[in-house]
């Protein structure tokens, strides 16, 4: 949730931002009044626990003959104060809800718009060129033994798949290499768990314009993430950290669950758009002044993955409408699929500033000893769509795929040739 302090003093900015991202700058205006409206109830209803108090005390040193008057008198306050508490209740839970409808505010220099308006900062490497006509991912997949769609769908549905022989040590082999470049820049490795209290999947802002994305489990009152940036932003939830030192790193492996809501018709061959996936996650926690430099390393990190598996990729700064409530700017990498002749999502990284940490209660000392929120990003490093973007990339003539020499260790070989 937004800074409350800041929405006060800035509330042309935080309207502003909400016309950005094509949302109710009005809301701004709701969550004032439902501020004020709590405050007055707050006041109110000390003012009468202090008379009640007050009277307290009166009632004690009273004679005999006004003890009976305090008494009548102490009733009728007591039943106002009931009164009021209730009135105070229902005005923190109008408080909340209007608190929880607004999203956090664009940062700076973010483009307006919606998905197509995205601005492109840097493109890298050179498009691809074949003497031959191609095949996309999945006709390689099935030719080279890697991806059995047909059967993912048999078992559990459609956009379902199972990953088979090299495929499965190909997945393996670049969430390895994820977790060893993760840790080589001091990231702590996180296996978390996949199913997160509500709480936990409302405080990471996944509860909001995204819910019928989450699966949810009811008789558990659980749900699948869709990304382990939900358990490791839980994971410090309620805590004073210590982040004298700098930045506190985690990196998630973690299989992902999304229900693909509203994708109807969409990518609805191979593996591009599926229901579960895994992914290696990163996730930062850090003060609020370290969040903008701290979101450029993650993006450089990422661009070190992707310079691993030699595929050609854009940088995109994203627009306003196409971020989550949650984020306040977010970077893409989007790698040049050759049957699609357009690039298409392999890591997102976002800056949270403040906004899930305030719904978190995660907090640390400034050097006064003070408690301050903290800052919260996020940035993938590696998922099961990337075999997309490698196997199409890297095919070759007679059918075969170059295995990308930093995943050779892993998988064993340099060419996948077709099976017979």
């Amino acid at each position: 949730m937004i800074d409350l302090k800041f929405l006060r003093e800035n509330p042309d900015t935080v309207r502003e931002s909400q016309r950005m991202r094509g949302e109710d700058p009005g809301l701004v205006d709701a969550l004032l009044e439902a501020d004020a409206s709590r405050r007055a109830a707050v006041l109110a209803g000390d003012n009468a626990r202090a008379e009640q108090k007050a009277l307290g005390k009166k009632v004690g040193k009273a004679s005999p003959e006004e003890r009976t008057a305090l008494l009548d008198g102490s009733k009728e306050l007591a039943a106002r104060v009931k009164e009021l508490e209730a009135e105070q209740n229902a005005a923190q839970e109008a408080f909340e809800r209007a608190h929880l409808a607004i999203s956090n505010v664009v940062a700076e220099g973010v483009p307006a718009g919606g998905e197509d308006d995205f601005v492109t900062l840097e493109t890298v490497g050179e498009l691809p060129t074949f003497d031959f006509e191609p095949k996309d991912h999945l006709a390689l997949g099935e030719s080279l033994g890697l991806i059995d769609m047909e059967r993912g769908a048999k078992v559990s549905g459609a956009r379902f798949y199972f990953l088979t022989g090299y495929g499965a040590l190909l997945q393996l082999g670049l969430l390895q290499l994820a977790a060893q470049k993760a840790t080589a820049n001091g990231f702590t490795m996180m296996i978390p768990p996949v199913l997160v209290r509500p709480e936990v999947m409302q405080g990471t802002g996944f509860l909001g314009q995204h819910a019928d994305e989450v699966y949810r489990l009811e008789e558990d009152d659980l749900y699948l993430v869709g990304t382990s940036e939900v358990p490791l932003a839980g994971y410090h939830s309620g805590e004073i950290l210590d982040l004298s030192t700098g930045p506190k790193r985690y990196a998630g492996w973690s299989s992902c669950f999304r229900r693909e809501a509203g994708s109807y018709g969409k990518d609805t061959r191979g593996i591009i758009r599926v229901h579960q996936f895994d992914k290696v996650e990163m996730f930062v926690y850090c003060k609020p002044d370290e969040a903008a430099a701290e979101h450029e390393r993650l993006l450089a990190w990422e661009r070190e993955m992707l310079a691993a598996i030699d595929v050609p990729y854009r940088v995109i700064d994203v627009a306003a409408g196409d971020l989550g409530s949650s984020a306040s700017r977010k970077f893409d990498c989007e790698a040049w699929v050759p049957t699609q002749e357009r690039y298409r999502e392999l890591t997102s990284t976002s800056n949270c500033t403040t906004f899930q940490a305030r719904r978190l209660n995660i907090r640390y000392r400034d050097e006064n000893g003070k408690p301050q929120t903290a800052a919260t990003l996020n940035g993938t490093l590696a998922t099961t769509r990337w075999l997309v973007a490698l196997l199409e990339n890297h095919q070759q003539a007679d059918g075969s795929v170059k295995v990308p020499e930093a995943l050779v260790p892993f998988v064993g070989r340099e060419v996948l040739e077709p099976q017979g």
